[in-house]
């Protein structure tokens, strides 16, 4: 059994808890970690797809809060430095991108501290728009919490690897699935 999973991250903390999902999940089944542009590089034979993103704005990335920051990593003092795999597409667009994907799913974000109600949660858009593509989501979408300071909460990190760790377990005991994809109508219909 293979898994990828594909990360979308501004400040590297989405990176960050992607790498310990990939190595929970790395201990019993071959993994590989790629950032969005990278991403149709992993679906290649994997049987697990596991994609993350940051909040923005209550949901998933738009080109405009990409940029906007980028503008807030470009203000004096701000100490936010931007992931090196920030650049090109966010998840929103790749998963838009994918047509059809017959594999097993999880999805995850990062979000601020707080209530749901109040910070949004990416997870629960990006695991809607995988069910779209044809995927069977094996967890429920996970949330791991950064301060406003930019930082992520203590233990998230840890968590992160148990919960790779678990999709592991729970993919592990499902029938094989055959991988599967078609190309978006619009690309198939030209």
């Amino acid at each position: 059994m293979r898994a990828a999973v594909v990360y979308e991250s501004m400040y590297s903390n989405t990176h960050r808890i992607a790498d310990q999902v990939a190595e929970g999940l790395g201990a019993t089944i071959e993994t590989v970690v790629l950032p969005v542009p990278e991403g149709d590089e992993a679906l290649g034979g994997v049987e697990l797809l596991v994609v993350g993103g940051p909040t923005h704005v209550h949901g998933l990335s738009r080109a405009s809060t990409r940029h906007a920051a980028e503008e807030a990593a470009q203000e004096p003092d701000s100490g936010l430095a931007m992931d090196l795999s920030a650049n090109g597409p966010g998840v929103r667009d790749w998963l838009s991108s994918l047509g059809t994907v017959a594999l097993y799913a999880a999805a995850f974000d990062t979000r601020m501290t707080g209530p749901k109600w109040i910070t949004g949660r990416a997870s629960k858009k990006i695991a809607k728009r995988l069910h779209l593509t044809g995927c069977t989501l094996v967890a429920e979408p996970e949330s791991f919490l950064v301060t406003k300071q930019n930082e992520l909460e203590a233990g998230e990190l840890e968590r992160a690897r148990e919960w790779g760790e678990r999709l592991a377990e729970e993919v592990r005991a499902m029938p094989p699935v055959t991988p599967y994809r078609a190309a978006p109508l619009s690309e198939s219909a030209g």
